[in-house]
């Protein structure tokens, strides 16, 4: 991969990083989520390999079906509270679909199926960018 490239992608995953954690709005923090999900796609399919595509696709899969139940959750605070801040997340519904995506998001357990495929599907750096850095927003 170009290193350029590479550099520009690497910026947008701080960036995302950035963004997530000084949002106190839903939507920023949605968009430093994403921003941080499609920075790494292209870091995971680097390598022209069946694994790395496979890896690439289920890392993808898995998070923009959690990206989804943030939207929602986010959306179902709103409409009860009349706000998207983050800390007023007060009504039922909305607390416990968080923590479904959010556990969806980090790879932990029940959701966790998905985070050994994805890294036997990449490189050793890969991996630790996904184990480590990857986890920080959420």
């Amino acid at each position: 991969m170009n290193p350029y490239i590479m550099s520009i992608l690497m910026c947008n995953l701080a960036l995302g990083v950035i963004i997530t954690a000084a949002s106190y709005h839903w939507f920023l923090a949605w968009v430093g989520l994403e921003l941080n999900t499609l920075a790494i796609i292209p870091i995971l399919a680097k390598h022209h390999h069946p694994r790395a595509t496979e890896a690439a696709t289920k890392y993808f899969i898995i998070q923009a079906t959690a990206s989804s139940i943030i939207l929602f959750s986010s959306i179902i605070n709103a409409w009860y509270t009349g706000t998207w801040d983050i800390t007023q997340l007060t009504t039922q519904p909305a607390p416990t679909m968080l923590l479904i995506a959010l556990a969806m998001k980090l790879g932990l357990a029940p959701m966790h199926f998905w985070l050994p495929e994805v890294m036997q599907g990449t490189d050793t750096t890969t991996a630790f960018i996904v184990a480590t850095w990857q986890k920080l927003p959420p």
